[in-house]
């Protein structure tokens, strides 16, 4: 799937994230993509792996992906 535009006019995007194992692994990688601009919502689901971000415009996957590797999990890509 690719990042589709919401009627708000905000982008939902799902990545999928390795690594993740528990609520403070969803926390940790929350708070990192939540740093990013223009990010308004981040759920994270361990037990998938998947991150849905919204944010108001698409997110450069560069970020997106320095964003993980700083909360110590690694971007697969997206779902």
């Amino acid at each position: 799937m690719t990042a589709q535009t919401d009627t708000q006019g905000s982008v939902t995007t799902v990545y999928q994230v390795t690594g993740m194992s528990c609520g403070h692994c969803e926390g940790s990688v929350s708070a990192e993509i939540s740093e990013l601009a223009g990010v308004t919502s981040v759920k994270a689901v361990a037990a998938t792996g998947e991150v849905t971000v919204v944010s108001e415009a698409p997110l450069d996957e560069a970020a997106v992906r320095a964003a993980v590797d700083e909360a110590g999990f690694e971007l697969a890509g997206r779902v």
